[in-house]
């Protein structure tokens, strides 16, 4: 009788570590769940470039307000022969441009949403950001016959769950690996240096065509020249998302966290 509570008790022992390391293990994943991907499927995140070893790159523009530099910008894309180039365009700013919209697209240019309200969407409830990019979205088809799918948020900013809810409504978040810093008024020769030279494969390259941005129009035939010279062709987003996707490769993303700080310093003008 000794003998069965002898083997008993090292039974118990023996499933009581057990259960222990399961709830030390549980704890674990629970603590860490926001940074653990083995055991869950691969969350929506944000697209910076794609990985590719193609010269391919993609020029996106962002506009939200004004009327002087839009024109001026398509202007030099035409007088340089590029028909592929990607503009992000809030819906409050194509119901007051109607106009220029349409030369956007007739240009055979792609059209993705910059949003409605020019807010942090990050601090906005769920049914908010759904109103957001419904809204832009049906505003967006309404005016250019097309269904958008690519959204950059206004400031750059979102967090995992502004990226889940886009993902829910069919759209894919796009933001930067190149910020040519053109808002910022740095100076030609300064943006001409930072998108050139931090220009790679599979880059999506940030400018803008708001009227905050003067210097935008001077720098893009530069950009355009110098990139040309080192081999690079000019596509759109989607197209360089389908390109990759074709050749079998994941689309690169960074972390489903806020932007890189990149979102606080456009906070400074309402680009």
């Amino acid at each position: 009788m000794n003998f069965f509570y002898v083997m008993n008790g090292r039974k118990i022992k023996h499933y009581s570590l057990i259960v222990l390391a399961l709830v030390f293990s549980v704890g674990v994943i629970y603590a860490e769940r926001d940074n653990i991907t083995v055991f869950s499927p691969q969350q929506p995140a944000a697209i910076y470039s794609v990985p590719t070893e193609k010269k391919v790159v993609a020029l996106t523009f962002d506009i939200s307000w004004g009327e002087k530099r839009a024109e001026p910008i398509l202007k030099v894309l035409k007088d340089k022969d590029i028909t592929r180039a990607t503009f992000f365009l809030s819906s409050p700013w194509i119901q007051s441009h109607p106009d220029i919209v349409k030369k956007i697209t007739d240009a055979g240019y792609e059209i993705g949403s910059h949003g409605h309200k020019h807010d942090y969407y990050s601090k906005l409830s769920d049914d908010e950001i759904r109103t957001q990019i419904s809204t832009a979205h049906s505003i967006i088809t309404d005016t250019t016959g097309k269904q958008p799918n690519l959204i950059r948020m206004p400031n750059g900013d979102f967090d995992k769950r502004v990226l889940r809810i886009a993902s829910e409504m069919n759209y894919k978040v796009i933001q930067w690996d190149t910020d040519s810093l053109d808002w910022m008024n740095i100076g030609t020769d300064k943006i001409i240096s930072r998108v050139v030279s931090r220009a790679h494969p599979g880059d999506i390259i940030l400018m803008h065509a708001s009227d905050s941005v003067k210097q935008t129009h001077e720098a893009l035939p530069v950009i355009i020249d110098q990139l040309r010279s080192k081999g690079y062709d000019f596509v759109t987003v989607t197209e360089l998302i389908t390109q990759t996707e074709t050749d079998g490769k994941a689309v690169q993303d960074k972390s489903t966290l806020s932007s890189t700080g990149t979102s606080q310093l456009n906070a400074a003008v309402k680009h």
